[in-house]
């Protein structure tokens, strides 16, 4: 029996596109190759599946049956293979993953690189963004984001706590004065990140009499969290960084920390993916590694 697979994506791919030139253009071949192919479909299975012409592309009832079993086919088979992939130790196909800005600069990046290095058969693609990305919205196999998703459906996986600290160049606060309490960042030039749905503006703090919220306020504002460190590096204002993304700075002296004690904000990194079952290997298996680097770090 001729390959019944090739001809069904062959079919599926004619109908898709619409006419024979088309498909030819999307296949990489010529419109009389392509002709020949679904005459010799045509042939084997004994119907018409197609009344063409230079102008017109129509399927017939024979046709119609034939792409839409042979898409359930198809499909069932990608989900077979899926499965049995999924329970061996390679990951295959592509892998797209979104990650905040400059946590996927620092750390991400290198570790998807190497992921792809180890799984030869892999394509993988980064997505950088401070926005809050979504699996489903932005069409991602894994989220990496601050806070939970706003799906209740997504999976999630916990991989990091880590501390935010508010901090300035010590240019600003030769300037404009080092903030003692809370409120005397009412006073301040305050740099906030802009997610998808809000505005972080609501800065959290503690003392021994409970839990302080002070709605801060300034001039700029992005959804890039490099920005902000980058503006709060020249100067322009008091950020909220996570501590993972202003370590250096602070070590080497390029920012100075504010109210230290005091800034009970704390941010959480999330793994997050659609259910599916099984969970495809490329996924499961990266997630593990983001999981086991962010350990040997906080180790």
């Amino acid at each position: 029996m001729p390959d019944a697979v090739a001809e069904l994506q062959l079919f599926q791919a004619i109908a898709g596109a619409g006419s024979l030139s088309a498909a030819a253009r999307v296949l990489g071949s010529s419109p009389p190759a392509i002709s020949r192919r679904l005459a010799l479909l045509e042939q084997r299975l004994g119907v018409k599946l197609a009344d063409r012409s230079a102008r017109r592309f129509r399927l017939t009832d024979e046709g119609t049956v034939y792409l839409e079993h042979g898409r359930r086919i198809l499909e069932e088979l990608r989900d077979l293979e899926t499965e049995v992939a999924s329970r061996g130790g390679a990951a295959r196909g592509r892998l797209r993953v979104g990650a905040p800005a400059d946590l996927g600069r620092r750390r991400i990046a290198h570790l998807l690189a190497d992921f792809a290095t180890r799984h030869r058969g892999l394509e993988v693609h980064l997505v950088l963004s401070d926005a809050g990305l979504e699996v489903g919205e932005d069409g991602l196999d894994v989220a990496l984001r601050v806070g939970l998703p706003n799906d209740p459906a997504v999976l999630t996986r916990k991989l990091l706590t880590n501390r935010r600290v508010i901090c300035a160049a010590p240019s600003y606060l030769a300037k404009h004065g080092v903030p003692v309490y809370p409120d005397d960042l009412l006073h301040h030039d305050c740099l906030r990140l802009a997610r998808r749905h809000s505005l972080q503006d609501r800065w959290r703090f503690a003392d021994g009499t409970g839990t302080k919220i002070v709605q801060v306020a300034g001039t700029l504002t992005s959804s890039d969290g490099e920005v902000l460190r980058a503006w709060a590096l020249e100067g322009r204002g008091l950020s909220l960084e996570a501590q993972w993304d202003v370590a250096d700075d602070i070590k080497e002296g390029r920012l100075v920390t504010c109210l230290d004690g005091l800034c009970a904000e704390t941010i959480e990194l999330f793994a997050t993916y659609l259910p599916s079952k099984p969970v495809p290997a490329s996924i499961r298996l990266f997630v593990e590694e983001c999981a086991a680097a962010f350990r040997a770090q906080t180790a």
